[in-house]
C-alpha cells in the first residue's frame, strides 16, 4: 500500500468550455500550481462584487485543475484512488475525461477510486472542475484549498478509511484499546491472510500487539476486531498532548500485501449536569475561540504549517479549545489539535434547507447531508482532539418541528457512526424565531429612520437579541431542537443560562458563539454553574469577508449594506482577539486577564486622532479602537485616552515614574481602569493594586530616534515538501526595537533561491493592497510575508522599504 503526497505538477486556469475553445474564445492560460491552492486569491477585488461586504470584495468564479499521471503496468488489478482534503465547492473529478466522482460541499473530505478509468502503461490526464458564486455569508476561497494524496492498494486490502481506535476503558493501571477495520478482497481467489494489530507508545516502544486471521471468499469484505491492553498509559489532554501510534498489518502468507497507521489519543471524557465536562477525570472548562477556515494572507489555502501556526498562536492566547465554525476542519487542522493539545467542536453546516445566501449548500443539504456526515467522522475518528460534532449553526429550522424532526436525524445518524463524542448545534434563539422577528426588526428600523436612530437601534442589537432569546417563545419552539443533543449549543444566548439551569436541570450548556466585548460576564457565568462548560467567542482569528462585522464605525465614515459592514475595500471582518497576521490585539489581552492565565496589567491607548469623535455604532463584535502603544508622534500635548486591563483594585498610571492618576479597577467594565490625559513622549507605566498591595506591573514606552526594518522569521530551516512555510514578521522599529505605529509606509519582499513569496499582508481591515503582490502597507507598524520552500537549498529573503536600509535574510531548506 502506498499514500503519498499528489500536491505538485498541477496546473490551473478560470474554467474554459470546449465550445468557447473551439469557437476561438479567449481562455486564461494554464498556470503551474502547487496544492493546497486557493484559486480565488488571485482574483481582483471589486466594489462591484454583488454582496462583496460577505466575501470581502472578491468575485466568485469556476476554476479547473488538471495533472497528468502516469501509472505503471504493474499497477493493473490494484485499487487507486486520489483522496482530496477539501474542493470548494461543487467538485467534479475527470479521468481522461469520465467523470469518476463528485463531491458538493466545499469542505468535506472525500476519495475517488480512478483506476477503472486509468491508461496502465501511459499518460492520464487528472482534472477537476470546481466554482465558488454566492454561496457563504463569509469568504470561502476556492479550488483544491487542502491536501491530495494517492493512494494504491494490493487485491487484498485494509480498506480505506477503515481503521478506528477507541479507548473505551482508562485506567491508571491500564487502558483498553479498541482497533477496528474492514478488510477486502477484491481478487478472484478466497484468501486468509492474518492481520496484526501494534500499539506503540509515545515514546517509540511497542506496548501492545495481536494478531488475527481473516478469512475471505473473491470479492467479500469482513470486519476485524482487536481489543488490546496498554499497561500505565500516558493520557492525551491539553497539557499533555501524549499521542500512541497503532499499527494493522496485513499479511498473505509471509508477504506484506497493506499496512495501515493512525496517531491516537488515550483519554476519557464525561459529560452531566453536576460537573460539567471532564477529561481524564477532570473537569474542564472551555475557553473556546470560534474560527473560520482561512489563512489571511494564504487565503483558504490549509498548508499544514499555516494550520499549525494558528493553533499554536491561540493556545499562547490562552484558548483551550476550538470551534470549527460552519465547516469540518482541515485533517492538517486537527492534526495539529493533536500535537500541540487544542480541543475541537468540529461543525458541519450552515445551512440544511433554509437558504442564508443566494446559491449556498442548502439545495444539496437533501442530497448530500448524509454522505458529509458520513465523511465528517471518517476524518475525525482517530483524532483525540475532538470532542464535539456540531450539526449546524444558527439553523433557521430548529424553530419548528420540522427542523427538530431534522435536528433528530442528523443527531442520530452521527451517533450511528461514531458513540464517542457528544453532539451540539449551535443555535440561536433569534434566528430560530426569525419568521417572528423581521416584521419587528422592520418597524423599529423604521421608526428609527425617522428619528435618525438607524445606527443606535442597530448598536442595541446585542441587547435585543438576548431579550428575545430568553422569552418563553424561544423556550418552547427550540426545545425539541435542543432535546436531542447531548450539549445545548448557544449563540448569543447568554441571557438563557440561568433561568435554563432551573428549568432545564440535566440541559448541559456551552456558549457555541458569543459576544466579544462581554467575556467578563460570560465567563462569570461559565464559573458560576457547573452544567456551563465553556464559551466560544466570536472570533479568536479575523478573517476574510463580512467586512467591519467588528469595527468600531465613527460618524464620520460611510457604510454600506447595514451598519456593521464596511463597503469596499473592506477585507476583514476586524473581529479576532487576533488579526489575520497573528498579531495579538487588545481584547486578546483582556481575555486572559478575565481567564485568570495573566497577572501583569496590560495597557491599551485608543487612537488618539480619534479623541472625542463621535462614534456612530459600535457592534456588539467590536471592541474599543486601541493599540498597545504609547509612541504617538505628532500628537504631543493632545488628549488621550488609555485603558487599563487588570485583575485588581486599582490602577496607578506613571509616565516616567511620576504618578499621573489613579482609577478604580470595574467602574465601566470588570477588569479595567481608564484614564484621560495628555499624551508625551516617555515610558508609561501602569502598576496595578489588590488590597493595597502591587500585584503587578507593565509599560510602554515611545518610540525615539531612528526608524529601520525589523524581520524576523518564525524558523530558519523548513522542510521540502509541500507543507511547510516560514511566517515572517516585518516592523518598522526605532533603534531600541519600539515599534513605530504611526510612520507606516509600504513595504516590498524579494524571494529568491530555493523558496517562494507565497503571501503577504498586514492586520488592516480595510486596504486596496493584494497579497500576491509582493509588496504592501504596514499597518500599525507591522506586516507579515509568508514563504514556501520550492525545493533544497538556500533561500533569501529581502525587505525594503522608503526611508530604512534594505534588510536581508537568510532561511534553508532542508
Amino acid at each position: 500500500m502506498t499514500r503519498e503526497s499528489f500536491n505538485t505538477s498541477w496546473t490551473y486556469r478560470v474554467k474554459a468550455t470546449a465550445f468557447q475553445e473551439l469557437g476561438g474564445a479567449s481562455a486564461d492560460a494554464w498556470r503551474d500550481v502547487t496544492l493546497p491552492h486557493d484559486a480565488l486569491l488571485s482574483c481582483p477585488r471589486s466594489a462591484d462584487v454583488a454582496h462583496g461586504e460577505t466575501t470581502g470584495y472578491f468575485p466568485g468564479g469556476s476554476f479547473e485543475y488538471r495533472r497528468v499521471l502516469v501509472v505503471p503496468v504493474e499497477d493493473r488489478g490494484k485499487y487507486i484512488a486520489l483522496e482530496f482534503g477539501g474542493v470548494y465547492r461543487d467538485a467534479s473529478v475527470y479521468v481522461n475525461g469520465a467523470l469518476a466522482g463528485q463531491n458538493a460541499f466545499g469542505y468535506s473530505r472525500f476519495v475517488v477510486r480512478i483506476d477503472p478509468y486509468v491508461r496502465f502503461g501511459a499518460e492520464n490526464e487528472i482534472r477537476v472542475e470546481c466554482r465558488a458564486h454566492l454561496d457563504s455569508r463569509w469568504y470561502t476561497g476556492a479550488g483544491i484549498y487542502r491536501d491530495v494524496f494517492k493512494v494504491v492498494k494490493n487485491p487484498l486490502r485494509i480498506a480505506v478509511d477503515s481503521l478506528r481506535v477507541s479507548t473505551p476503558d482508562v485506567d491508571a493501571e491500564r487502558a483498553i484499546v479498541e482497533i477496528e477495520s474492514l478488510i477486502e478482497n477484491s481478487d478472484v481467489a478466497t484468501a486468509s491472510p492474518y492481520l496484526t494489530a501494534i500499539v506503540i507508545s509515545p515514546e517509540g516502544v511497542e506496548v501492545a500487539r495481536q494478531r488475527t486471521p481473516v478469512t475471505l471468499l473473491p470479492g467479500e469484505s469482513a470486519r476485524a476486531r482487536f481489543r488490546l491492553r496498554v499497561p500505565t498509559p500516558m493520557r492525551w489532554s491539553v497539557d499533555t498532548p501524549d499521542l500512541y501510534e497503532a499499527r494493522l498489518e496485513l499479511a498473505d502468507g509471509e508477504q506484506c500485501v497493506d499496512a495501515e497507521a493512525t496517531a491516537f489519543g488515550i483519554r476519557t471524557l464525561q459529560l452531566d449536569a453536576l460537573h460539567g465536562l471532564r477529561i481524564n477525570g477532570e473537569q474542564v472548562k472551555l475557553r473556546g475561540a470560534c474560527i473560520h477556515a482561512d489563512n489571511g494572507p494564504l487565503g483558504a489555502a490549509a498548508i499544514a504549517r499555516a494550520e499549525e501556526r494558528k493553533i499554536q498562536l491561540l493556545k499562547a492566547a490562552g484558548f483551550n479549545a476550538i470551534r470549527s465554525s460552519h465547516h469540518p476542519a482541515s485533517p492538517a487542522l486537527l492534526d495539529a489539535c493533536d500535537r500541540l493539545g487544542m480541543l475541537v467542536m468540529d461543525e458541519t453546516f450552515d445551512v440544511w434547507t433554509s437558504s442564508k445566501s443566494d446559491f449556498d449548500y442548502s439545495f444539496n443539504f437533501p442530497r448530500w447531508w448524509e454522505d458529509d456526515l458520513q465523511s465528517l467522522v471518517a476524518k475525525d475518528f482517530n483524532h483525540p482532539s475532538v470532542i464535539f460534532y456540531s450539526i449546524g449553526n444558527e439553523i433557521p429550522e430548529t424553530g419548528d418541528r420540522f427542523g427538530g424532526r431534522m435536528s433528530r436525524q442528523l443527531a442520530e445518524k452521527l451517533r450511528s457512526l461514531d458513540r464517542t463524542r457528544f453532539i451540539t448545534n449551535g443555535i440561536n434563539g433569534f434566528v430560530s424565531v426569525l419568521d417572528t422577528v423581521i416584521e419587528s426588526m422592520r418597524q423599529r428600523r423604521e421608526a428609527a429612520a425617522v428619528g435618525g436612530g438607524v445606527n443606535q437601534m442597530m448598536g442595541d442589537f446585542g441587547q435585543m437579541m438576548g431579550q428575545i432569546q430568553a422569552s418563553p417563545m424561544v423556550t418552547a419552539r427550540t426545545e425539541e431542537a435542543f432535546a436531542v443533543l447531548d450539549v445545548a449549543g448557544m449563540n448569543y444566548g447568554t441571557s438563557r443560562y440561568t433561568q435554563d439551569v432551573a428549568e432545564f436541570p440535566d440541559r448541559i450548556i456551552v456558549g457555541a458563539e458569543t459576544w466579544p466585548a462581554q467575556i467578563d460576564e460570560n465567563w462569570a457565568l461559565v464559573r458560576q454553574h457547573a452544567n456551563v462548560i465553556g464559551d466560544f467567542t466570536w472570533t479568536g482569528l479575523d478573517y476574510l469577508g463580512e467586512t467591519g462585522l467588528g469595527g468600531v464605525k465613527y460618524a464620520d465614515e460611510s457604510t454600506s449594506g447595514s451598519s456593521f459592514v464596511t463597503q469596499f475595500p473592506g477585507l476583514t471582518a476586524w473581529s479576532g482577539d487576533l488579526d489575520i497576521t497573528g498579531h495579538r490585539r487588545p481584547v486578546s489581552y483582556y481575555r486572559e486577564i478575565v481567564f485568570g492565565l495573566r497577572a501583569e496589567p496590560y495597557i491599551a491607548v485608543q487612537r488618539p486622532h480619534r479623541y472625542g469623535a463621535p462614534i456612530a455604532v459600535s457592534p456588539p463584535w467590536a471592541w474599543s479602537d486601541t493599540v498597545s502603544s504609547w509612541s504617538w508622534g505628532g500628537f504631543e500635548g493632545q488628549p488621550v485616552h488609555v485603558e487599563v486591563y487588570a485583575d485588581a483594585d486599582h490602577v496607578q498610571l506613571e509616565l516616567d515614574g511620576a504618578t499621573i492618576a489613579r482609577a478604580a479597577v470595574g467602574t465601566t467594565r470588570a477588569y479595567r481602569a481608564e484614564f484621560e490625559t495628555i499624551f508625551e513622549p516617555g515610558t508609561l507605566t501602569a502598576v496595578a493594586f489588590r488590597d493595597g498591595q502591587e500585584v503587578g506591573r507593565s509599560s510602554l514606552s515611545s518610540a525615539t530616534g531612528g526608524l529601520r526594518l525589523e524581520v524576523v522569521a518564525d524558523r530558519q530551516e523548513l522542510v521540502n515538501g509541500t507543507g511547510d512555510l516560514a511566517f515572517i514578521e516585518i516592523r518598522l522599529v526605532d533603534d531600541e526595537g519600539t515599534v513605530r505605529n504611526v510612520d507606516d509606509r509600504r513595504v516590498a519582499v524579494e524571494v529568491s533561491g530555493a523558496g517562494q513569496l507565497q503571501g503577504m499582508g498586514s492586520g488592516n481591515p480595510v486596504t486596496t493592497d493584494s497579497f500576491s503582490a509582493g509588496d504592501y502597507t504596514t499597518f500599525d507598524g507591522r506586516a507579515l510575508a509568508v514563504v514556501r520552500p520550492t525545493g533544497r537549498g538556500d533561500v533569501t529573503l529581502r525587505v525594503t522599504a522608503d526611508g530604512c536600509d534594505a534588510v536581508q535574510l537568510s532561511l534553508t531548506v532542508i
